[in-house]
């Protein structure tokens, strides 16, 4: 119970939102039509939007099934808004979402429903399918290594237990217990989206500690949803952008958390010019490979190396331009309820 007598909701459903007011509209109308014994409650983090996302949400707010609150959060930056929603809980379980989302009914409590029992995991994460809003270029495979890029993940029909560290819930449907915030803080601010930049790698960093922490999290097929894919995210050169970003996300990354998803102590290996000398063997490999694919007509092949060598510029640029931080958790955000 509440200092108030109120008792607080199991779960909330988190939507950090940016100049998205139609999509986010649309998203809340899916959402209000959860099916759930669950007490919950949905809150909306509008990040410094200046299209109508306020209006959209109040006029919502009355018939909504749930309660339905509005922050605003000035500081510009996703990891921002995500902390400002998680401190605004005093739910159990937060469920984490984005704006522009097809929620099934049932999404929620397959989400929360494991994390309830105090011998449960920590975290749960599911698959997400695309809503392609005009068909894929015949250059993407969506199931392959560029799937990340538009937020599209599918492990399976069968529950496991996240081990690996090159699989992680995608931000996109994610729910963690308020314990394991609590216990490690929450996402660190110089690392996800701002603004219109592709800065990312928060949940990445977030489950680095978690791991580190000894959290145990669960891959739920059942908690699917789908994640609207717009034609502008189709081109090559936003996917160029992306993984340009990806480059400089992870830099950063490194910098924080020195051991990479393949398990690689960056911290003992040889460097050139500030970056792992055998990153240069890889960008070789895939300049290669990128004249070799051209040469045999693989679009797709093509695609995946110039991204590649896309990744390894923003990088290098990072790395040439940035002075390390400590590693460490220390910069992650403590917060309370």
């Amino acid at each position: 119970m509440s200092s108030r007598g109120v008792r607080p909701p199991d779960v909330s459903v988190l939507i950090c939102t940016y100049n998205r007011a139609a999509r986010l509209g649309e998203t809340l109308e899916v959402l209000g039509r959860t099916r759930s014994r669950l007490r919950w409650e949905a809150i909306v983090v509008d990040n410094a939007s200046t299209d109508c996302t306020r209006d959209v949400v109040l006029e919502l707010t009355p018939s909504f099934p749930a309660p339905l609150r509005y922050l605003f959060e000035p500081r510009q930056g996703k990891s921002y808004a995500l902390n400002t929603g998680i401190q605004a809980s005093a739910a159990r379980v937060i469920a984490f979402t984005d704006d522009d989302v097809r929620i099934p009914p049932g999404w929620l409590d397959a989400a929360t429903t494991p994390l309830l029992p105090d011998d449960g995991p920590d975290y749960t994460g599911g698959p997400v399918a695309p809503i392609w809003e005009t068909p894929p270029p015949r250059w993407l495979d969506p199931a392959g290594n560029l799937g990340g890029t538009i937020a599209v993940k599918d492990h399976g029909p069968v529950a496991f237990v996240f081990e690996d560290r090159a699989k992680t819930p995608l931000g996109v449907n994610m729910a963690v217990r308020r314990s394991l915030i609590d216990r490690i803080g929450g996402f660190r601010t110089e690392l996800g989206r701002r603004g219109n930049s592709l800065m990312g790698q928060e949940q990445a960093e977030f489950f680095c500690r978690s791991r580190a922490a000894g959290a145990r999290g669960l891959y739920v097929p059942e908690m699917a949803l789908g994640h609207h894919v717009p034609a502008s995210r189709l081109t090559r050169s936003y996917y160029r952008r992306w993984w340009y970003w990806k480059g400089v996300s992870h830099a950063r990354l490194h910098d924080i958390q020195p051991v990479t998803e393949l398990g690689v102590d960056l911290r003992g290996v040889p460097r050139l010019l500030g970056l792992p000398r055998f990153m240069y063997g890889v960008a070789l490999r895939d300049a290669v490979g990128l004249l070799r694919s051209v040469l045999r007509r693989d679009p797709v092949a093509s695609t995946e190396h110039v991204m590649m060598l896309a990744y390894f510029v923003g990088y290098f640029r990072q790395v040439r331009s940035h002075v390390a931080p400590s590693h460490g958790a220390s910069g992650a955000t403590a917060l309370s309820a």
